[in-house]
């Protein structure tokens, strides 16, 4: 075992950890340790070691030491939100330093009129290994002073198991979420492996994680752009890849960029009397009453009753908790999502591990958990990260949520609301959310600045204005207070007065109004304002959002996305599986047309069981129509399926990444040989997505063979302008509008009109209500978008003639850019026209 003595690194008053004002660090959340109250403003080295963190706002900095010990310096608390005003690094991260030299400058004065404390937490991170053995100084000290010892245990934590067995497989990956790898996305690496037999970890600089544990991923501290380094062995190493990266499509799918979006303002705004300001997380304006929510955490003995009645005791109450998750988010969407993430961490293999080893040294099972929760928690808060931060929230729930089931609740604790209750919390955790009745939840404040939080998700799925980062200031108002919730100008009135309510009013009922039309008018044919039709579908890829589209307005599906039924998964699913759902949508649908897509395998859509032969450039390579007859089984199989409902003939058949007559040919035969072995001489519509230049060109002669064409804007981008769209530096200039692209949009619809076939646009553009005149100017007679923005779509192209959507296409092509093209369609849209 080595002792090391850390020196104090700035001169002041010693206090514990318990005095802090803070519950991260009063609650070692973090780590155990001391605290100072300086009386000087230079912050010093306590030891010799290698700066590992130093943020740009310098109020932090992190050293470790030959021996592995991380000790976090922090100066005062809540002092990362003055972004570096009064702070000055002398040091930079990845130097190394002495004890006693200089790291960070600070002002004193500055400080303390205007953050929360000056106290200073010295903290060591990891406790179960480095152990504090003495505190040395318990009143005044200098710069200098002994002031803790901590020794080595050696208790190493276990390591990523082993990748030396078996094929073995190197790759690196690339992270294409906007926010990072947060928690929903590091669940759904950590479920994407499940169903196969393989050891798998992800490293990013001088970290490695097992890629089975989402709390190891989230770890990484990756971020936007980061490139993984992927280690596999095992029979299913090849696999791990395609696995992994159709994880990170479905996070992005669900919502990659979705909260960002929706944040009205990044900082808190200037307030009046009587005002509190925040950051919005969900835009809207709300007017209510204060509620308070608060949970207690139960309390927890450090010894057990053994470790074979402890374990079983967590075991049972991990089984009662995974029952209550399911039964909070049935179905599809940002509810069953974040459940999801939650279900995932009660049965993480790192949390379990750790969980277990604590049982194992007789700590009962609710010690045990927190503790493995909370060294995961201390291990992310490190990394200082502000999206990763936020969640911490989803660990710290969990956590709670297993201690109430250790102690015997059946439900957390629900809390009574008055109608139109805006939330006042210092945090708010998911499961506390979820439990409420949203019914009467009119808005959100939190003081907890976590505005990509999973509740800001939820909050803004169920349109509910959410304010995060409100002064403390918050938590002293009285339950019954009325209150005006503004989230888009970033600010909540206390009391408001007669004028301001009417104000507020007015502008709620204004809102309601315009959605009301909306989805009144969404369930009606859409036409132009001189009555040309133009049919609006929807894109769907479950029979929740099959629902959720005829709600919305959708006048049929135009684009069926069949890939969920083949992803995370080792075997395809059987013909039977495959017509249940078919049949299932086709019926939610109530007569409308489907339009089925198959399998569009390949590129950026990777299915674990098919796996591809090498490809230096898979978007180039084996994908859509090509990957399907390569493997003509999986094609039939499908085929068979969408034959076999009932109706015959209610559905239609759309194929991928069509480049040839030969490939229409090819399904054909296939669909006339199964309908002739089934049922005879009934035919199915069929038609190709237009997604590659050379379709596009080639658009007169594959409309002599295809039925109807089907534009797919997202990949015809990316290829007419040879951007990758997950490209971390070029993907923002992929814009649809670019003249070429709607050069070669026009030439599709003549080319199509001239067959006598229809054009119907299914990919991004059409989910874009701005762009909605330019298609229909272009020739487009069917826009098939995402089931949210169908109601938009459909107003918008009712405001304008055919004659001046035709001026505006017109206009667009005689431009340069895609942002002339843009500023266009802004112009087009107040009124300007071209």
């Amino acid at each position: 075992m080595t002792d090391l003595v850390l020196l104090a690194p700035l001169p002041g008053w010693v206090t514990p950890l318990d005095e802090v004002p803070d519950d991260v660090f009063a609650g070692r959340m973090l780590g155990d340790g001391l605290a100072i109250d300086p009386t000087g403003g230079t912050l010093s080295a306590p030891c010799d070691g290698l700066l590992t963190a130093v943020p740009e706002t310098a109020h932090a900095v992190t050293i470790r030491t030959e021996s592995g010990t991380e000790i976090l310096l922090h100066v005062g608390i809540d002092t990362v939100a003055l972004k570096g005003a009064g702070f000055t690094a002398l040091v930079r991260a990845g130097q190394a330093v002495r004890a006693g030299e200089p790291l960070i400058r600070f002002d004193l004065d500055r400080l303390a009129r205007n953050a929360k404390s000056l106290v200073t937490p010295v903290i060591v991170t990891e406790p179960e290994r480095f152990r504090i053995v003495e505190r040395h100084a318990t009143g005044p000290l200098r710069t200098g002073d002994p002031l803790m010892t901590v020794r080595d245990t050696g208790a190493a934590a276990a390591g990523v198991a082993g990748d030396d067995a078996g094929a073995a497989v190197t790759d690196l990956l690339v992270v294409p979420l906007p926010h990072g790898l947060h928690a929903r996305p590091a669940a759904m690496l950590a479920q994407s492996l499940k169903s196969l037999n393989a050891e798998v970890s992800l490293s990013l600089r001088d970290r490695t994680a097992n890629a089975r544990s989402a709390v190891a991923l989230l770890a990484l501290g990756a971020r936007h752009g980061d490139r993984l380094l992927l280690r596999a062995s095992g029979v299913d190493a090849a696999m791990t890849r395609a696995a992994l990266e159709r994880a990170f499509e479905r996070a992005l799918a669900q919502g990659g960029g979705a909260a960002a979006a929706q944040r009205p303002s990044s900082a808190p705004a200037t307030t009046a009397p009587g005002e509190l300001g925040g950051v919005g997380a969900t835009a809207g304006l709300a007017l209510g009453v204060a509620a308070r929510v608060a949970r207690a955490e139960p309390v927890v003995t450090e010894r057990g009753s053994g470790p074979h009645q402890e374990l079983q005791r967590l075991d049972e109450a991990r089984d009662r908790l995974r029952k209550r998750l399911a039964r909070l988010a049935p179905g599809d969407g940002a509810r069953a999502a974040i459940v999801g993430a939650h279900l995932e961490f009660l049965d993480d293999p790192e949390l379990l591990a750790a969980a277990h080893k604590q049982i194992a040294e007789d700590r009962s099972a609710g010690f045990a958990w927190r503790a493995a929760v909370r060294d995961a928690v201390r291990l992310l808060e490190s990394l200082d990260d502000a999206h990763l931060a936020a969640r911490i929230d989803d660990l710290r729930d969990l956590e709670l949520q297993l201690l109430e089931m250790l102690a015997g609740s059946a439900e957390a604790a629900a809390t009574k609301l008055p109608e139109r209750a805006i939330l006042i919390a210092r945090d708010l955790l998911p499961s506390q959310f979820l439990a409420l009745d949203a019914a009467r939840v009119a808005g959100i404040c939190t003081v907890s600045r976590a505005a990509t939080s999973h509740v800001a998700i939820l909050a803004g799925a169920m349109g509910l204005p959410m304010l995060t980062g409100v002064d403390n200031r918050l938590l002293a108002i009285a339950d019954g207070t009325p209150l005006l919730l503004d989230a888009d100008r970033g600010r909540v009135t206390i009391g408001p007065g007669a004028g301001q309510v009417a104000k507020a009013e007015e502008r709620i009922a204004e809102r309601a109004r315009i959605q009301a039309r909306l989805r009144t008018s969404a369930a009606f044919d859409c036409r132009t304002a001189d009555g040309e039709r133009i049919e609006v579908y929807a894109n769907v890829g479950s029979v929740a959002e099959a629902a959720a589209a005829v709600t919305s307005g959708a006048e049929g599906c135009g684009l069926l996305r069949t890939e969920f039924l083949f992803l995370d998964r080792a075997e395809p699913p059987d013909r039977e599986e495959q017509t249940r759902q078919y049949q299932q949508i086709v019926e939610a649908f109530a007569g409308r047309p489907v339009v089925v897509r198959t399998l569009d395998a390949g590129g950026d859509k990777a299915i674990p069981f098919l796996i591809m032969p090498p490809q230096d450039n898979p978007a180039l390579g084996l994908r859509g129509i090509r990957a399907s007859l390569w493997r003509p089984e999986l094609l039939r199989a499908q085929l068979e399926a969408i034959l076999a409902v009932r109706p015959a003939g209610r559905c239609r058949i759309l194929l991928p990444m069509v480049n040839e007559v030969a490939e229409i040919q090819a399904v054909r035969g296939i669909i006339e040989e199964l309908a002739a072995a089934s049922r005879g001489s009934v035919r199915i519509p069929l038609g190709i997505m237009i997604e590659t230049p050379a379709s596009a060109v080639n658009a007169a002669r594959l409309a002599r063979h295809a039925d109807f064409l089907s534009i797919g804007t997202n990949d015809l981008t990316q290829y007419v302008l040879a951007v990758d769209r997950t490209h971390p530096l070029l993907a923002a200039e992929l814009d649809a509008v670019h003249p070429a692209v709607l050069r070669l949009i026009g030439d599709v619809c003549s080319a199509a009109r001239a067959a006598g076939r229809g054009v119907a646009v299914c990919g991004g553009l059409a989910s874009d209500p701005a762009a909605a005149p330019l298609l229909v100017g272009l020739g487009v007679g069917e826009l098939s978008a995402v089931p949210a923005m169908i109601p938009a779509v459909k107003d918008t192209v009712r405001r304008y003639t055919l004659a001046q959507c035709r001026d505006l296409a017109r206009a667009a092509l005689e431009l340069d850019t895609a942002p002339a093209v843009r500023a266009l369609l802004a112009e087009f849209a107040v009124g300007e026209r071209p």
